[in-house]
């Protein structure tokens, strides 16, 4: 990473590496592997067929994972390449074109209570879109009813004092 001339600094306590204050990619440390995580990685040739979307949700950015030290030297060439291809998307000012966020609907459960509550509707609406979008996934992604409930219940603290999932 540091031979490719990107600017190391940390980010989101991850080693991150950055071109003109741009973020190019970033050390990512799982339970199971670390990973190197391209910011633009949709926007990569990928010929080794190693890069993996994290999530069916995420939209841009791509992981090469590792479970042990010997596969980060056997593919040392896959990578530079990987980066300097990074390096190039940025300098040539590339955008990914993210798809339209479509309107959240909320889970009866969780509606009622915006519904009822003044406080935590304003609360939510003031939360950043992406803070958003993750209760509503965390939220529709429980297939009973009652665990739905639960999840608001748990999260309602969180909305009411201005916190995303993770914060």
């Amino acid at each position: 990473m540091l031979s490719s001339g990107l600017t190391e600094e940390l980010k989101w306590g991850c080693p991150c590496y950055t071109y003109q204050n741009s973020n190019i990619v970033l050390i990512h440390v799982f339970k199971d592997y670390c990973a190197l995580l391209f910011f633009k990685g949709t926007l990569l040739n990928d010929p080794n067929g190693i890069l993996v979307q994290q999530t069916k949700n995420v939209q841009s950015a791509r992981q090469i994972r590792f479970t042990n030290a010997l596969q980060i030297v056997e593919q040392e060439a896959a990578l530079k390449s990987y980066i300097h291809q990074a390096i190039e998307v940025e300098k040539a000012g590339l955008k990914v074109d993210f798809k339209e966020h479509t309107e959240l609907v909320f889970p009866a459960e969780f509606q009622q209570k915006l519904d009822h509550i003044p406080a935590l509707k304003t609360a939510f609406e003031a939360l950043t879109p992406g803070r958003q979008r993750g209760y509503h996934l965390y939220f529709t992604s429980a297939k009973q009813s009652k665990t739905r409930e639960a999840r608001v219940e748990k999260c309602m603290p969180l909305i009411l004092n201005g916190k995303g999932l993770d914060d």
